[in-house]
């Protein structure tokens, strides 16, 4: 067994790693208000919406992967506009890594911030709405404390979710080295080659990775205590 990573492996490693830091921001970003629509509306929608963000749960990823690519493609609606701005074509790039992940990943921040937001006793905005409080002040003195082990549990799972995806970003990003290849991609590369003993050395990473993740996500946040 190598003794350890390539030049090629610790490549993948960063690129992973910006790419789960990137989607897990824009994640957090767009996340946010969608979860909190699905927490307080009352609206006949609110079941298929979350029906929709919750697709990626139940879905290959093959097929998730299929689809963007053809709409990201040069005949599709995101390739007309992206192609119309000047931008090129998003497949094969690390910025339609970015988008294919953000949709792949969504449920697992969407949902966290979700239960959340439902969870914050209805007294508490009702007493924040008294004493005049606007929907900003609101959130980050009252919602956002609350909520912050929801924010925590989604950033992880959102940032681990990324780290862990292959079909996806197989399919959209391919195999470029340093700019599409990650390091579920780089293993499949190993395995393919018989690089047993690399691919022992990033799997076993990712298998500490996940370990550690979720030893964090349930030592510390304290919705996963008995009280």
């Amino acid at each position: 067994m190598d003794s350890a990573f390539s030049a090629a492996d610790l490549s993948a490693i960063w690129l992973t790693f910006k790419l789960a830091t990137v989607v897990t921001f824009i994640l957090l970003l767009i996340g946010t208000p969608m979860a909190w629509w699905l927490a307080r509306t009352r609206s006949g929608w609110k079941g298929a919406i979350g029906a929709l963000v919750a697709l990626p749960i139940v879905l290959p990823p093959t097929v998730i992967g299929f689809y963007l690519l053809v709409m990201m493609g040069p005949d599709g609606p995101i390739g007309h506009l992206t192609q119309s701005l000047g931008m090129g074509l998003l497949p094969f790039t690390f910025t339609g890594l970015v988008i294919a992940s953000v949709f792949y990943s969504l449920p697992f921040v969407v949902q966290p911030l979700q239960n959340a937001f439902e969870s914050i006793p209805e007294r508490a905005l009702e007493t924040a709405a008294t004493l005049r409080a606007t929907t900003l002040d609101t959130f980050f003195s009252v919602v956002l404390p609350l909520a912050k082990p929801g924010f925590l549990t989604a950033a992880v799972l959102g940032f681990a979710h990324t780290v862990g995806e292959f079909g996806v970003v197989l399919m959209i990003g391919g195999n470029i080295p340093e700019q599409t290849r990650v390091v579920s991609v780089q293993i499949y590369d190993h395995v393919e080659a018989m690089e047993y003993g690399s691919a022992h050395w990033l799997s076993a990473g990712m298998v500490v990775f996940s370990f550690v993740v979720l030893l964090l996500l349930y030592t510390f946040n304290p919705t996963g205590r008995r009280k």
